[in-house]
Order: C-alpha cells, then sequence, then structure tokens
C-alpha cells in the first residue's frame, strides 16, 4: 500500500500507484466514527480513508475468487469430456466385428477416429509436459537414502568423515558430545565427553587417530579416536538394505544403527587442550600434515595452534563481527575463515610473511567456505546463495547459486559436487558452474525434520555403501549413496 494513504501530507489530491481518488466524507460522518472509538489516535479522516481501501481490497478479493471458480468449473468439465471421449475412443477401436456392417457402424468408426485423434493430442500433451518438468531434474544422479544414525540428546552441529581406511565417521552435538560412528555398521562406537559446552566442530586428523572438536567452553581439544577392526566387526552387518536378518533396526529398507550405550566406549580427557579464544570456539581444522591447527571463534580471531604442544603461534585479526566457520586446503597452507560481517578471508602461510585477502560478495553472514581440489573456494551465506571463486581472483566469483533457503556447512566432494543443506531441511547437489544436478529425496519418515546444518563426503575407495551424509538438528545423521551414472556408476 502507497505510503500517502496513511498519515500522508497529501490530503485529499489523487493518490500515487494508481489507487483511485478517495471520497470527501460529510461532518456528521466523521462525527460518528468520533463517538464509535473515542480511544483511537488515528484521525477520523484517515481512519475512513483505511476502511475504504480495505472494502476495496475485499471487492477485489471477491472478484479474483469468483474468476478462479469459474475457471475451475471449466477445467473440469473440460477434464470429464476429455475422459469421456477417451473412453468412447477405446471402446471404438477395440470393436471391429461390425464397422462397416451398416451406417450406424460406420458412423461409430467415424466418431472412434475423431476421439482417437484427440486422445493421441492429450497424450502428445503430457509427454511435453512431462519432458518440460523433467528437464528440471537430472536423472543421470542417483540418490539413496541407506543408513540412519541416531543416538544423540540434542541437535547435530556438524558430520565429518575420517580420512584414513577405517570407515567412521564422526558426529559433533549440542548435547556436549562428540560421538565416533561404524559406517556399516551404524553404531556408535566411541563417545567423547570431555567438553563443557555444545561441541560446535570436529575433524579428523590427515593420517592420524586423532578428532579435533570445537566447543562453546571456548575451547578446541584434540583427542584419540583409536578404532580397532575388531570393534567394527563387532557392530557391522553384512545384510543389504533390501535383504534379510540384522541386529540393526530396519525401518521401510533403511538401515537404522542405535546409540543405545551398551557398546560405545566413553572418552573424557583430551590429548591437547587449545585455549586463547575469550567466546565460543565455531568451527576447527586441521592444517596439512596435522602439525599445525587453525579455529575461529565468536571473539571476532581465528587463532593458529601447534598441535604437538598446545601453544598458541599466532593470533588472525580482522573480521569485524563473529567468525562462523574455517577451513584449510588439503596440501597447501592456505586457510579461508567465514564472519557475519558478509566477508571471509584467505589467509596464506606459504611464506615467512602472512598476507591476507578479503572476499566481498554476499550481502549477509558467510557461514561456510571450504577449498576444492581445483585451488577453488565455494562460499555459501543466509543471503541464500552460494558462490564459487578462484583463490587468485577476489573480485567476483566465478559461478553464483541462488537458492530458497539461506546455507549452512557445504562440502565439495573429490568429483567437485557441491552438496549444499539448507533451513528448509533440503540438501541440493550441484557442480562448480552453478548447474543443478539433484536434491535429496524426501520421502516419509527418511528425511531430516529440522534444518540441515551440516554434510559431509565420503571417500569411494573406503568401500562404504555410503558416500555422503548429512546432519540435522533433529538429532539425526543420514548416509546417502550418491552416484553419477556418466561415470559408469551403478
Amino acid at each position: 500500500m502507497p505510503q500517502d494513504g496513511l498519515g500522508s501530507k497529501s490530503g485529499g489530491k489523487k493518490r500515487t500507484g494508481g489507487v483511485p481518488r478517495v471520497r470527501s466524507h460529510t461532518d456528521a460522518e466523521l462525527q460518528y466514527y468520533r463517538d464509535q472509538d473515542h480511544d483511537n489516535f488515528l484521525p477520523p479522516p484517515f481512519r475512513v480513508r483505511l476502511h475504504d481501501l480495505f472494502l476495496q481490497i475485499e471487492k477485489e478479493f471477491e472478484a479474483l475468487y469468483a474468476e478462479n471458480l469459474a475457471l475451475q468449473e471449466k477445467v473440469d468439465s473440460l477434464t470429464e469430456r476429455l475422459e469421456r471421449e477417451s473412453v468412447i475412443g477405446e471402446r471404438g477401436g477395440g470393436n471391429d466385428e461390425n464397422d462397416g456392417a451398416s451406417t450406424k457402424g460406420g458412423l461409430k468408426s467415424k466418431s472412434g477416429g475423431q476421439s482417437s485423434q484427440k486422445v493421441k493430442a492429450a497424450n502428445k500433451l503430457r509427454v511435453q509436459t512431462s519432458k518440460i518438468v523433467s528437464s528440471f531434474k537430472n536423472d543421470s544422479v542417483s540418490c539413496r537414502m541407506v543408513r540412519e544414525y541416531v543416538g544423540h540428546r540434542d541437535g547435530v552441529w556438524d558430520v565429518a568423515v575420517s580420512r584414513g581406511g577405517t570407515p567412521v565417521i564422526a558426529t559433533a552435538s549440542a548435547d556436549q558430545t562428540a560421538c565416533v560412528w561404524g559406517i556399516d555398521g551404524g553404531r556408535n562406537l566411541l563417545q567423547y565427553t570431555g567438553h563443557s559446552g555444545s561441541v560446535n566442530s570436529v575433524k579428523f586428523h590427515p593420517t592420524q587417530d586423532l578428532i579435533l572438536s570445537a566447543s562453546g567452553d571456548h575451547t578446541a581439544h584434540i583427542w584419540q579416536a583409536a578404532i580397532t577392526p575388531d570393534q567394527l566387526r563387532v557392530h557391522s552387518s553384512e545384510d543389504e538394505v533390501d535383504g534379510s536378518d540384522h541386529e540393526d533396526e530396519e525401518d521401510g529398507g533403511l538401515m537404522i544403527g542405535r546409540c543405545d550405550g551398551g557398546g560405545a566406549a566413553t572418552l573424557r580427557t583430551p590429548l591437547r587442550e587449545l585455549t586463547g579464544h575469550t567466546s565460543v570456539v565455531i568451527a576447527a581444522d586441521w592444517l596439512p600434515g596435522g602439525d599445525q591447527a587453525i579455529t575461529a571463534a565468536w571473539d571476532r580471531t581465528a587463532n593458529l595452534y601447534d598441535t604437538h604442544t598446545g601453544d598458541l603461534l599466532s593470533q588472525l585479526i580482522g573480521h569485524d563481527q563473529e567468525l562462523t566457520h574455517c577451513c584449510s586446503h588439503p596440501t597447501q597452507r592456505l586457510v579461508v575463515t567465514a564472519s557475519k560481517d558478509t566477508t571471509f578471508r584467505l589467509w596464506d602461510f606459504r611464506e615467512t610473511i602472512h598476507s591476507v585477502s578479503v572476499f566481498q560478495g554476499h550481502t549477509e553472514s558467510v557461514t561456510s567456505v571450504c577449498f576444492t581440489r581445483e585451488d577453488k573456494v565455494v562460499s555459501g551465506s543466509d543471503d541464500r546463495s552460494v558462490k564459487v571463486w578462484d583463490v587468485k581472483n577476489m573480485r567476483s566469483p566465478l559461478a553464483t547459486i541462488r537458492l530458497d533457503s539461506p546455507v549452512n556447512r557445504l562440502a565439495v566432494s573429490s568429483t567437485n559436487v557441491i552438496a549444499i543443506p539448507h533451513d528448509n531441511r533440503h540438501v541440493r547437489l550441484y557442480d562448480l558452474t552453478g548447474n543443478r544436478l539433484a536434491r535429496l529425496p524426501r520421502s516419509n519418515r527418511q528425511c531430516h525434520r529440522r534444518m540441515v546444518c551440516s554434510v559431509a563426503w565420503g571417500e569411494d575407495s573406503m568401500g562404504a555403501r555410503c558416500n555422503l551424509f548429512t546432519a540435522g538438528f533433529d538429532r539425526v545423521v543420514y548416509g546417502w549413496s550418491i552416484h553419477s551414472f556418466k561415470e559408469g556408476k551403478d
């Protein structure tokens, strides 16, 4: 509604925006409104004009509603007519005994031919519509739910996949614990309870059985996460998803791993505690080789630590608001940090003198950043977009993906597929050029019921059935089998 409709200085002049002139009211009418409502602070002339405008809006809605009803009746009538003619055409085409036996038979054949043509036209229209709809999908990508990991008592903030040959995942939860799960068995193998605040992030060491976790207790912890083959063997199930007896629960073909506390070991003491932040540590990651680690916190700083001694090596200052995420390059000494100040920064530790580059392109908080194997950076934001950047060019993104919901912690696979988790419970897959590949299916009881907080890709070399994991604030982690037919996979 134009602003001059209420409290405007335009008075009785013609209103902007194509709204017709409102008639003037008599003194008797104005006095009536004054008598009806003594406590209304709105001046009577404006109140009368407001009522008139509401009446006009109501009439417009009534006209639209009546028009929609008439159109719906026409659609229903045409649909019934098409169905009747289709039935007549099918019956006429199936009765060849009396065709041509009489004039009546000839007329029947002619009517059947016309109906058959109409049916063919309708079928052609359906095929064209189906092609249009299918053009928005990508049949070359197969997405199948394989396993469910249940046991956390609060929302799961983060999920990570082991980088070695052991097929396990780790989860970080608001219930102040981090857990290690067998991918195929779906059981909780280890529960870490050393933090006194929400566990916001987990990362596996590149080569050792260590996990780095960040917490709301202002610290990051390094703790032992050695899982023996015997543990995996005891808690794993060799049965197929569609198959026979197994010790895990089965719900509609979905393997469900339960954390009943019976077989999970509990760890309470870290190997190393990284301190120095004055607020919530929201994320942490290992630098290549695992000798150093980076943390990001709400105190607007990122800290670089020696993981062997726990010493603070450097404090990265520059963001204007709280940090939301951090990530290191898989092979080079490069780090990116994201912040609520709508920017993310690239920190270069390859030289003695550290350098920093600021990437500006989002309009709201940058919630996630990660590197690809091709020296690109992918950033996600609350502004409902994902951008792909070249590390050497910070002026403009290579691709921009427009979405319908804020983006949480995304991940990029070894084949350059971006998995994007959303506040609206969806997870979408795109390539680095911005082409949509698929959306993870949402079926009854087999999908996230609250926002998806994080995703993580697994390596195909691990031999696990799942290669994508999604963590939600509904306390559940799902394992997915994602394959591309173009790559010759099932």
